[in-house]
């Protein structure tokens, strides 16, 4: 017997995470993106009807939503459009989900919490309380897409970096080579996350849900689940573990937050437990460091470093 392959709707694989999961989703279907420059799907996240019209029209099995109004500070501004983005349009593509009995695979953050904790990471049922506009409109996108009940899967992850995309490692990589000093926060806790990782991980729990040999049904693993690497760091402390990789690096020294005022506010500390996904699906990222050292490998650096 012949298994069908399943129809996959990526939405967006132009961002750091959306580049990595084109490339590990194709082992399990037909990939169909949608994006806002997309010749044949171009969607723009903010148009609500043109979402809907290319969700029914790919009519996929898994939809995939690697999109997100990412620049946090903008957000303070500009609070319409990223609830368009981070808020509304989650809900769409639930409801659509719903209506194909499609999973819905979504990616949400570390700053829907308020940072508070000191030294206790955060657990899925934690309160939330996010401290920027950014934050609340990601939290309205959860809240929309468990509220309608379609199955899905919202991995919270934190300090996204990658080989794509606008992003901490980047920044560091330049101005590493621009400057022989820098000035880095240091007073703001959380884990770094490869965008790799995050595309790998979200692979295998989608070929374990697709296994015969899952022992339980996809509404019964629906729900949040923390995706981040293990360990914890601050913004200064990752960027001396970046800039060590640099020939010849600059001197990192710290700075407090407000030395180094922001639009948004971040949260002051973000480490994200993984022990429910290591728990339902045996998947446990590597620590912080060591995924920097893997990405920042000879082969990985040749394209970085160009």
């Amino acid at each position: 017997m012949t298994h069908q392959r399943k129809r996959i709707l990526l939405v967006s694989n132009t961002g750091q995470v959306g580049a990595e999961l084109w490339r590990s989703l194709q082992s399990l279907g037909d990939v169909i993106t949608v994006d806002r420059d997309h010749p044949t799907y171009p969607v723009d996240l903010a148009d609500h009807s043109q979402l809907r019209h290319a969700v029914r029209d790919v009519a996929p099995d898994i939809i995939v939503n690697a999109a997100a109004y990412t620049a946090v500070d903008n957000a303070e501004q500009d609070e319409a459009l990223a609830m368009a983005i981070n808020g509304t349009a989650p809900g769409i593509l639930a409801e659509e989900a719903k209506a194909l009995d499609a999973l819905l695979v979504h990616y949400s953050t570390d700053y829907v919490y308020n940072g508070k904790h000191v030294d206790k990471p955060y657990v899925e049922t934690d309160f939330c309380d996010p401290r920027s506009v950014y934050g609340k409109t990601k939290l309205a996108g959860d809240e929309a897409i468990q509220g309608i009940g379609c199955k899905h899967l919202i991995f919270r992850t934190s300090w996204v970096y990658g080989r794509y995309g606008n992003n901490f490692l980047l920044t560091m990589l330049r101005l590493g080579q621009e400057r022989s000093e820098l000035s880095i926060v240091a007073d703001q806790i959380g884990a770094p996350t490869w965008s790799r990782l995050i595309s790998d991980a979200t692979t295998q729990v989608l070929v374990q849900l697709q296994s015969a040999l899952c022992p339980h049904s996809i509404e019964d693993l629906s729900g949040i689940y923390h995706l981040t690497c293990g360990g914890q760091t601050s913004w200064c402390d990752f960027a001396k573990a970046i800039v060590s990789h640099l020939p010849n690096p600059p001197s990192v020294f710290p700075i407090r937050t407000e030395e180094y005022p922001a639009p948004a506010p971040r949260p002051a500390y973000s480490v994200l437990s993984n022990d429910k996904l290591a728990e339902t699906f045996g998947v446990r990222l590597p620590d912080w460091d060591v995924a920097l050292d893997v990405c920042l490998s000879r082969e990985q650096a040749k394209s970085i470093f160009r």
